[in-house]
């Protein structure tokens, strides 16, 4: 029954969120509408809702993204000079995965992965 899942996330400012998924990952503008922001990329999509008074310091928002080519993905983020977070290099977990993290604008973690 279940088909996909399309996480919506904070963001204060919808033109630097929009620079950052589009510029920096590569990501594709789906939709933009009055306080509201869709980004894609291959056979994800990312929501986005205005919260204007949102503190980057007290967001919680996380998404996890699987890939089919970790190496490949994590080189282009480091060819792109995105801030990788410390702790969240490219590595392999003991849960199976090899991951990497990083935030964007508003705080909102985003994690990479691919099951080994």
């Amino acid at each position: 029954m279940l088909t996909e899942i399309n996480p919506k996330l904070p963001m204060r400012n919808k033109k630097l969120t929009k620079e950052f998924y589009t510029n920096q990952l590569d990501f594709k503008l789906i939709g933009e509408y009055d306080g509201y922001l869709i980004i894609g990329k291959d056979k994800i999509e990312i929501h986005f809702f205005d919260f204007k008074k949102l503190d980057p310091r007290e967001n919680y928002g996380q998404v996890y993204i699987r890939t089919n080519n970790i190496d490949k993905l994590y080189q282009s983020f480091l060819d792109n000079k995105l801030r990788i977070l410390p702790g969240g290099y490219l590595e392999t977990k003991p849960w199976g995965q090899r991951e990497f993290a990083l935030l964007d604008p508003d705080n909102n973690l985003l994690t990479f992965g691919q099951k080994i």
